[in-house]
């Protein structure tokens, strides 16, 4: 276990998260048509080519989501957290691309104690993803409910 108990969190301090990954051609194909999203801008090649801005085919959005808060699981809530509890203001200012590696950082922006699970606290994260270009390729808050330490 990496993740740390809600007592090691403080407001307004930032992880910069040393894993990184390279999305392939075969994270986004297998993405897509795992989740049942067959649009052509992430998977025709000569769609993408002859009738988008970006001729090339773009790395589905979601993928990118997930992607960019597993980076952040080893430094923060690996074996800690109980759920997600929700995302807001889910952004992707730019696209991400077959070859792009993408690194995240996490702030910590609130924390509060359960009012309803005493053995338990929230914690509000702000993840952002970068591209080797350090180009913000999504953001988004994420609150998480959060073991205590045991004992406390």
């Amino acid at each position: 276990m990496t993740g740390l108990y809600f007592e090691e969190f403080s407001v307004g301090h930032t992880y910069r998260h040393a894993m990184r990954r390279t999305v392939t051609e075969a994270d986004n194909t297998w993405f897509s048509v795992a989740t049942c999203n067959p649009a052509p801008i992430h998977l025709d090649k000569d769609y993408c080519e002859q009738h988008t801005e970006f001729g090339r085919r773009l790395v589905n959005s979601y993928f990118t989501l997930g992607l960019m808060v597993g980076l952040t699981v080893a430094d923060t809530t690996m074996g800690t957290t109980v759920a997600n509890l929700g995302m807001e203001e889910v952004r992707f200012p730019a696209p991400v691309f077959h070859g792009d590696t993408l690194r995240a950082e996490t702030e910590v922006i609130e924390i509060r104690a359960s009012r309803s699970r005493p053995s338990q606290g929230i914690v509000t994260f702000h993840h952002r993803a970068y591209n080797q270009d350090d180009v913000l390729v999504a953001e988004c808050k994420r609150a998480a409910l959060m073991h205590r330490k045991p004992g406390q």
